[in-house]
């Protein structure tokens, strides 16, 4: 009788799939509301955002660094920093980090099986920069993580890539541990005036809007060049380029 080692290989029955299946899409809509939730608070209370309570820092960091962030959070840590020694700010601020990291994995790898991700794994521009990825990863994910290289599209990568979460985690600790604290340093450093941070952040907020927009553009561009090529219409000569 052939005797089954790993539990994971113990195929489920109908009802235990869909019974796992509706665990983890609760899950990740819980994730989600959470986030947003904490998201909301920020904007809406001001106490909030004029609080120092190392617990607002620790949850800021999960609209922060969830997924592709809207927020920043550069201006939150040199406003932290300016209360409390670097390390502590660091500490607080990558514990928060690691957490919505792994939510991140975790959401994004719910969202693997559908037809949109699966069209996009089948890319062969994608396919090019999970192989360029797997030469490296771990370096990878520090370098992007401690740089101003945009960490969103890595944090996509590394699951496309099906790289271990536990190694992602430890990848991001190091990164972020070093950039956070390189950030608390020079809020402590400057010691910038409420106003200041306050407009630092503003002008971030604008920055990550107009990115989006222009990615957007792109993206519907590159669509509307597919369709035309699909049908066999002719380009112009702006869009050929």
């Amino acid at each position: 009788m052939k005797i089954i080692e790993n539990l994971d290989q113990v195929p489920l029955d109908d009802s235990q799939q869909q019974k796992s299946s509706r665990f983890k899409t609760i899950a990740v809509i819980a994730e989600i509301a959470f986030v947003v939730i904490l998201l909301i608070c920020w904007f809406v209370i001001p106490g909030i955002r004029e609080s120092k309570n190392l617990w607002v820092l620790f949850f800021y960091n999960f609209p922060s660094q969830f997924l592709i962030a809207i927020v920043p959070h550069e201006p939150v840590y040199f406003y932290f920093a300016k209360f409390y020694p670097a390390l502590t700010v660091t500490l607080v601020a990558v514990a928060g980090t690691v957490l919505t990291e792994y939510i991140n994995y975790f959401v994004f790898q719910y969202f693997m099986d559908f037809k949109l991700l699966q069209k996009a794994l089948a890319n062969k521009y994608v396919k090019k920069l999970i192989d360029l990825f797997n030469k490296a990863p771990f370096i990878a994910l520090f370098v992007a993580g401690l740089t101003p290289i945009p960490f969103y599209p890595f944090r996509f990568i590394a699951v496309f890539a099906r790289y271990p979460v536990l190694k992602y985690l430890a990848a991001v600790f190091v990164a972020r541990s070093l950039r956070f604290y390189i950030f608390a340093l020079f809020g402590k450093a400057l010691d910038m005036s409420d106003g200041m941070l306050l407009a630092f952040f503003g002008v971030l907020i604008l920055i990550t809007a107009l990115q989006f927009l222009h990615s957007a553009r792109k993206i519907r561009k590159n669509r509307a060049v597919a369709m035309r090529e699909a049908v066999g219409e002719p380009l112009g000569v702006k869009e050929a380029k």
